[in-house]
C-alpha cells in the first residue's frame, strides 16, 4: 500500500555453522535479525559435523550432552519440543577410566555407586570425596550459573567477579585443587581429567572448572541416538523454518570493515554480503589473523595471538569393525602409563611422545544403527601437541594409527587387526586445514585462569564494533555447553532491535 512505511529487519551475517553458529543463528532470529550463515564445509556442524563411510556414522567431535537444557531452550524458543526432533539416552557409567595396570573405574551420577567406586581403590579418601563434592557445587554455582553466558566485556564485569573466583580458588589448578582431597594417584586422574574435554591441562587449568564434575552429577551425561549429528540436524531444521540462510561451500575470505565497523563479510568467490552485525563462530584467533586486516586489530595483534597459550591437537582415528565388542562402554579412557608426564609433552613441550593416553567412543553401544548389523563403530582419540610441534603428520599419521591400533588390541579391543573393515582419520593438520583452527589446536585457547572469561576474546569484538564472538575460542570456553553458552552471552550485547 502506498505510505505503510514497513521498517526493515536489521541483516546478522554469522560465519560458520557449528553448534555455536547455529545457536547465535537462532537467537538473533528470533530476536528479530534477518539471518544468513556462510560456511566453507560441505555441510553444517564444524567441529560436530558427521563422517558417512562403508555403512558407519562416524560424529567427528563432540559425543556426550550434558546440560541438555540449553539445547531445549532453543527450541522452546522457536515454540518445538526438543524431544520431538532429538532423543538423548543417558549414559551409565559416563565414562569407564582404564589404567595401565589393567584396573578401571567406573564413573557415573549414582552417589552410592561412586563412593564405592572411590572406597574399592583408597577408602581412606572418602571424606575427601565429599568435601571435593561439595567444591564442585559450589564451582558450578559460581561458574557455570553465575558467569557462563554473562559476557565479560568490560573492566567493572571482572572486578565483579574477583570474590567468587577466590571463593572457587581458580587461582589453584584443577589437579592442584584435586590432590588436597584425595591421597590415591588413580583417584586423582579420575577427578581432575575433565578440563581435557575442553582443551585444557588438568595441571595448568583453573581450580574453577570442578564445575564440570557437578554439572555431570546434576544434568546427567547423554548421547543422541542417531549421533551428535542428529542434534545439528534439528537446528538446521529449526532455522529452515525460521527461514535463516544456510549457505555452505561459502568460505569467508576477510570481515568488511568500514568507516571503523564490520559492515558485513566477503567469500573467497569475490561476492560481499552486507550486515549490520557480523557474528564468527570461527577460531577466534584465526578470525582476527586471518579474516580481519591488521590495521583495525590494536588489541588482538599478530604478536598478542602468538603469545596465547593454544589447547592441545587431536589425533582422531575413525574405524569399524567387523564383530562387536559388547564389553566396551560407550565411553572409554585408555590411559598409558604417565599422566603428568605425557601432558607437559603435549602442552608445554610441544612433543609428540612414544607414549599416548586414549578417549575411545563406541557409539554403538548405545545405537546399534551407526554401523551396519553386526558390526562396530568407533573412534578413538589421542591428545598430541598442536602444530608448534613440528610433527610432520602427512608421514606421522599411519605410524601413530598402527602404534593406537596396537595399544587397543593389547588392551580392549583383542583381535582388533584382523577385524578392521573401515578406517579414516583427522590430525591437528586437518584441523587447521579443514576447520581452520589457529595451530591446528582442537579447542583454541588453552581454558587457563588469564585467558578466562574477561581475559577471553570477548563476545562483542574489542578492535570491531560490529563484530561478535561466538564459539569455542570466546566466552565462556569450549565444549557443548560453553558454546551454547556463548549465544546466549551474544543476546546481551548485539543492539536491540
Amino acid at each position: 500500500m502506498i505510505g505503510l512505511n514497513v521498517k526493515q529487519r536489521p541483516k546478522a551475517v554469522v560465519i560458520g555453522a557449528g553448534f555455536g553458529g547455529l545457536a547465535a543463528a537462532i537467537r538473533l532470529s528470533v530476536k528479530g535479525y534477518d539471518v544468513q550463515v556462510y560456511d566453507k564445509l560441505e555441510e553444517p556442524g564444524g567441529r560436530a559435523s558427521v563422517f558417512r563411510q562403508d555403512g558407519h556414522t562416524f560424529d567427528a567431535g563432540p559425543t556426550i550432552i550434558t546440560a541438555p537444557f540449553l539445547l531445549k531452550e532453543l527450541w522452546q524458543l522457536c515454540g518445538r519440543r526438543f524431544e520431538d526432533d532429538v532423543q538423548l539416552v543417558a549414559m551409565d557409567p559416563f565414562y569407564r577410566i582404564r589404567f595401565d595396570d589393567g584396573s578401571h573405574f567406573d564413573y557415573n551420577g549414582d552417589a552410592k555407586h561412586m563412593r564405592a567406586e572411590v572406597a574399592r581403590f583408597a577408602p581412606e579418601d572418602l571424606a575427601g570425596y565429599e568435601r571435593f563434592l561439595r567444591l564442585c557445587e559450589k564451582c558450578k554455582k559460581l561458574g557455570f550459573e553465575g558467569m557462563g553466558d554473562k559476557p565479560f566485556d568490560r573492566l567493572s564485569d571482572l572486578l565483579a567477579a574477583i570474590p567468587d573466583f577466590l571463593r572457587m580458588g581458580a587461582w589453584r589448578s584443577i589437579y592442584a585443587q584435586v590432590a588436597r582431597h584425595f591421597s590415591s594417584e588413580h583417584l586423582r586422574t579420575v577427578m581432575s581429567f575433565h578440563p581435557l574435554l575442553i582443551g585444557g591441562n588438568p595441571f595448568s587449568v583453573t581450580a574453577a572448572y570442578a564445575l564440570i564434575n557437578a554439572l555431570e552429577r546434576t544434568w546427567g551425561v547423554h548421547s543422541a541416538m542417531g549421533g551428535t549429528g542428529s542434534i545439528v540436524t534439528g537446528l538446521v531444521g529449526l532455522l529452515r523454518e525460521r527461514r535463516v540462510g544456510l549457505h555452505m561451500n561459502a568460505p569467508v575470505a576477510r570481515i568488511v570493515i568500514e568507516n571503523g565497523r564490520a559492515q558485513g563479510i566477503e567469500l573467497a568467490d569475490g561476492r560481499v554480503e552486507r550486515a549490520d552485525i557480523v557474528v564468527s563462530n570461527g577460531d577466534t584467533a584465526w578470525t582476527y589473523k586471518n579474516l580481519v586486516d591488521a590495521q583495525h586489530r590494536r588489541h588482538w595483534s599478530d604478536a598478542r595471538i602468538e603469545r596465547g597459550r593454544y589447547s592441545m591437537g587431536l589425533l582422531v582415528w575413525y574405524f569399524g569393525t567387523r564383530r562387536q565388542y559388547v564389553d566396551v562402554p560407550h565411553h572409554m579412557l585408555v590411559l598409558g602409563p604417565r599422566y603428568k608426564g605425557l601432558l607437559q609433552d603435549i602442552f608445554k613441550k610441544h612433543v609428540l611422545a612414544d607414549d599416548f593416553s586414549l578417549y575411545l567412543h563406541r557409539p554403538t553401544a548405545t545405537d546399534p544403527s551407526l554401523a551396519p548389523a553386526g558390526c562396530d563403530t568407533f573412534y578413538a582419540l589421542a591428545p598430541v601437541p598442536h602444530l608448534d610441534s613440528g610433527t610432520d603428520w602427512g608421514t606421522q599419521a599411519e605410524i601413530m594409527r598402527h602404534a593406537i591400533e596396537k595399544r587397543l588390541e593389547e588392551t580392549v579391543l583383542p583381535g582388533l587387526s584382523g577385524q578392521i573393515r573401515s578406517s579414516l582419520m583427522m590430525t591437528p593438520q586437518d584441523f587447521h586445514d579443514r576447520l581452520w583452527s589457529y595451530k591446528g589446536a582442537g579447542f583454541g585457547l588453552e581454558p587457563l585462569l588469564l585467558q578466562s572469561a574477561w581475559f577471553r576474546p570477548h563476545n562483542r569484538s574489542e578492535d570491531v564494533p560490529g563484530l561478535y564472538m561466538v564459539g569455542a575460542g570466546t566466552h565462556p570456553g569450549a565444549g557443548v555447553p560453553g558454546v551454547l553458552m556463548s549465544a546466549k552471552a551474544l543476546e546481551k550485547v548485539v543492539p536491540h532491535v
